[in-house]
């Protein structure tokens, strides 16, 4: 037996793999398809009379799994005597319900002070025998993917060994999956327990679940420990490591979200647009005269709204300073200023023509 596999503490005397063992084959072929138990399934080969072409799909997960040799956690368990039967006859493991964390990442930013009262699904805490089963059997899954991929060397695989290597994968990843389910909650506690910026919390958590699953990968559970005590120190790290990402790159480009720069200024440009338009329409109508403005009307609206060229403009004055000029008092200035206005009014709501009641005054 190679040196690298390493004795699995499932071999005691009175152990779960012990006491499968002392089943009768019989009754482990009954209960490994039991329906409606994913962790229970003991995987059977199909027969290679019936085995059906692969779908595209599979084809890319199988060029995916061809790429690299496949990793698993050795035990000396793998190589025994019907190891597959035995392995895979241990206690079912219950699995947990985790409707209740969808919901929760859906609103965690707006509710992440609101404890687990998003929580309503059932949880699982395993103990450590359970883990040992579950991990047991993921890595006897990966196992027997990295037998059957050494065994190819670098040919094509059959159907019969393609079909063989995609159900050993199905099995693997619904123990991981399975795995990393029952512990999602071990990925909010730890989130809870570190400092994080408004807004990021999501992309922590985010971190943290990749961290919970390269750890379902890596967890040796022939050593004797829990696998949260693994994964918690895991979990920490992406955090830190997530953490100091994000203050490099706030310390690279240090200008924050600024929703204003987003706001759309079409109103504000339409209306300046508008306005740049009707003061070249009236600084038309004052220089052709079509008001028919007398000379004092014209002096009074040049003057007071800094009427002028294009490339000369006035500058608007005062009432008093108007009168001024003209030599007369401001309250007739104003007098002059609104008739004035009333023709100009008159000429641009009549479509350059002055509306005959509209005289011009004597002033």
């Amino acid at each position: 037996m190679p040196a690298s596999r390493k004795s699995s503490p499932l071999l005691g005397q009175d152990s779960p793999l012990q006491r499968a063992k002392s089943r009768s084959k019989f009754a482990l072929d009954m209960a490994a398809e039991k329906p409606g138990s994913r962790s229970g399934v003991r995987p059977r080969r199909a027969d290679p009379s019936t085995l059906q072409p692969l779908s595209g799909h599979e084809e890319r997960v199988l060029s995916t799994l061809l790429e690299k040799a496949i990793d698993f956690i050795d035990s000396e368990s793998f190589y025994e005597k019907d190891a597959e039967i035995d392995i895979y006859g241990l206690d079912d493991v219950e699995r947990p319900d985790v409707s209740w964390y969808r919901p929760l990442m859906e609103d965690l930013i707006p509710q992440r002070g609101r404890g687990d009262q998003g929580r309503q699904g059932k949880s699982v805490l395993l103990s450590a025998d359970q883990e040992r089963i579950l991990f047991l059997k993921f890595n006897y899954a990966r196992y027997r993917m990295r037998k059957i991929q050494d065994g190819l060397g670098n040919r094509r695989p059959s159907l019969a060994e393609a079909r063989d290597l995609l159900r050993w994968f199905n099995v693997a990843e619904g123990f991981r999956e399975q795995i990393a389910e029952t512990n999602l909650a071990l990925v909010l506690a730890m989130a809870k327990r570190v400092r994080i910026l408004d807004g990021e919390f999501a992309d922590v958590v985010s971190e943290g679940n990749m961290a919970l699953m390269r750890s379902v990968d890596k967890f040796d559970c022939g050593r004797g420990f829990k696998f949260s005590t693994y994964a918690c120190r895991a979990i920490l790290k992406a955090f830190s490591r997530h953490g100091m990402k994000s203050t490099k790159y706030r310390q690279r480009f240090p200008t924050d979200f600024d929703p204003a720069l987003e706001k759309s200024d079409f109103v504000e440009n339409r209306r300046a647009t508008e306005q740049a338009e009707s003061a070249a329409e009236v600084r038309h109508i004052v220089e052709t005269n079509e008001a028919e403005l007398t000379s004092v009307e014209r002096t009074v609206i040049v003057h007071r709204f800094g009427i002028g060229s294009t490339t000369d403009p006035a500058t608007p004055l005062t009432l008093e300073q108007v009168g001024q000029i003209i030599g007369v008092t401001k309250e007739r200035v104003r007098q002059i200023q609104n008739k004035a206005l009333e023709k100009l009014r008159s000429v641009i709501e009549n479509d350059g023509r002055l509306d005959p009641s509209m005289t011009p005054s004597e002033n």
